[in-house]
């Protein structure tokens, strides 16, 4: 069958042209929708690399780009790849034979972070603070790998996230004795990393996973499962998942117009989510197939979690998603549960602005519903989340 593969960029870096070349052998289309990148780089480096190219003036989003271009292809295979990433061979033959199973609505690949990473663990820092149920070790307020400051991007279970007070400290916890990660800019394995100023532990240097798929957990949130662990077998299986991720996201032709594009109103994140949701009520399955690994660089384009844009985006669409998709009194709880909460940056207007698309379309999305909503939510929610 004829494969297509839709590349959305809107801030190409030295990523693009790889992800180009990573599809040269094995997509019969590949179609770049040039986001609206400045001067048109994207284009120019997608006509070079053999693609088609569609150009939007501005950045439409993610999702609305990524619809133009799944309209513009042809294959029955549809693919998208993140221009940031990498697709290892193989990805679109081995997605193929997954999708020949008329009951699965999508299928989504190894995703491994590109960078190599150091793992950091103090065995011995394991303690709780008065009231706190979480496990805590030491406070740190500095990561340096070469001299370089990467106290933002260090990842892993055993880390929690950054805190900052208003005098400009800044710091994050560590959760006891569980490992971190510290990425590693070279190939040589023998950088200099230090923890506030002095050698950090020994430890391996591993490669970390990005997704393996995503879980929806009691609240209504999805999140990768895997993510920030090491790739050491452990997700080497065939699996069903909940959703995957729509940074390297197959499906058929024929199933994305019976579930309908990506919600181009969301502009960006929660879009797969969404859209797996919808699978999921129309009575179809969503697989995890480690056959085929993707190379992902960490939000390379939008600048990654840490962004306040970012987050205001992810929790108005989070809520969009429950709403649309969700047990009719639990999207009515996670309304109510945003009203209630302080000031969030934009998010509750955000979510006003839409609320009504979001009731509408939940009415139209009803009448394709062949499981109930929650039928769908007792048998995932909560499950696999790790």
């Amino acid at each position: 069958m004829k494969a297509s593969v839709v590349v959305v960029s809107y801030r190409p870096g030295e990523w693009l042209s790889p992800c180009l070349a990573s599809l040269s052998s094995q997509a019969d289309e590949v179609v770049l929708v040039d986001n609206g990148s400045s001067g048109a780089v994207a284009s120019e480096i997608g006509r070079h690399a053999g693609a088609r190219v569609l150009r939007f003036e501005s950045n439409t989003g993610f999702a609305p780009a990524a619809d133009a271009g799944a309209s513009a292809s042809s294959g029955e295979i549809l693919a998208f790849l993140n221009d940031d990433a990498v697709a290892g061979p193989g990805w679109l033959a081995a997605a193929a034979n997954v999708l020949s199973d008329e009951s699965v609505a999508a299928v989504g690949p190894k995703v491994v972070l590109a960078t190599r990473y150091r793992e950091i663990r103090y065995p011995d820092d394991d303690w709780s603070a008065p009231g706190d149920p979480r496990p805590l070790g030491r406070q740190i307020r500095s990561v340096k790998v070469n001299g370089t400051e990467l106290l933002d991007i260090a990842a892993g279970p055993g880390l929690y996230r950054l805190e900052a007070h208003s005098r400009g400290d800044r710091w994050r916890w560590t959760a006891g004795a569980r490992p971190w990660y510290v990425p590693l800019p070279g190939a040589d394995g023998d950088e200099e990393v230090t923890v506030d100023g002095q050698p950090a532990p020994p430890g391996p240097v591993v490669r970390l996973i990005n997704s393996v798929g995503a879980f929806l957990d009691t609240r209504g949130y999805g999140g990768d499962i895997g993510a920030d662990t090491p790739d050491d077998g452990r997700f080497n299986d065939l699996a069903e998942r909940f959703a995957i991720s729509g940074s390297a996201f197959v499906t058929r032709r024929g199933i994305w117009q019976e579930i309908g594009p990506f919600a181009a109103r969301f502009f960006a994140y929660y879009e797969d989510m969404d859209w797996c949701w919808r699978a999921r009520l129309a009575g179809k399955r969503v697989l995890y197939d480690p056959g085929a690994t993707v190379e992902h660089r960490r939000s390379a384009s939008s600048g990654g979690e840490h962004q306040p844009w970012v987050r205001v985006m992810s929790e108005r669409n989070r809520t969009l998603t429950m709403v649309r998709n969700g047990p009719r009194r639990l999207a009515t709880k996670a309304l109510r549960d945003r009203v209630a909460e302080g000031p969030d940056g934009g998010v509750r207007s955000g979510i006003a602005h839409l609320l009504p698309w979001a009731l509408a379309s939940r009415a139209q999305l009803a009448r394709r519903w062949a499981v109930r909503p929650e039928e769908v939510w007792e048998r995932w929610a909560g499950q696999a989340t790790e």
